[in-house]
């Protein structure tokens, strides 16, 4: 996996490539910097709406941070794209993360 470093260098090349905004976002929360993570997953997120895992993933590090009600909010927006756009998997995963957390 590429380093924070790494990916930055490719980031200024294309600032809104959403695989390098989601890569930087799974190192960030990697290293429990969840602010960043969270940053980048929106950055991620703003680039290309219907990237379903950084729903999931941004979900993930907010309730690793105690931040429960809001992964909650943002696993629901999640299923509802994953929905809208017919990814199947991603709306089971999604589905699956918000029983354990409601």
């Amino acid at each position: 996996m590429p380093s924070i470093t790494q990916l930055e260098k490719l980031l200024a090349l294309d600032p809104n490539d959403a695989f390098i905004l989601y890569g930087l976002a799974q190192e960030y929360a990697k290293h429990a910097d969840v602010t960043r993570a969270v940053e980048f997953y929106d950055r991620c997120l703003t680039a290309d709406p219907g990237y379903c895992y950084a729903y999931f993933h941004k979900a993930k590090a907010l309730n690793d941070h105690g931040k429960q009600p809001e992964a909650v909010a943002t696993l629901r927006q999640g299923l509802a794209v994953a929905r809208r756009t017919n990814d199947q998997h991603a709306a089971s995963e999604i589905q699956g993360f918000l029983d354990e957390l409601t």
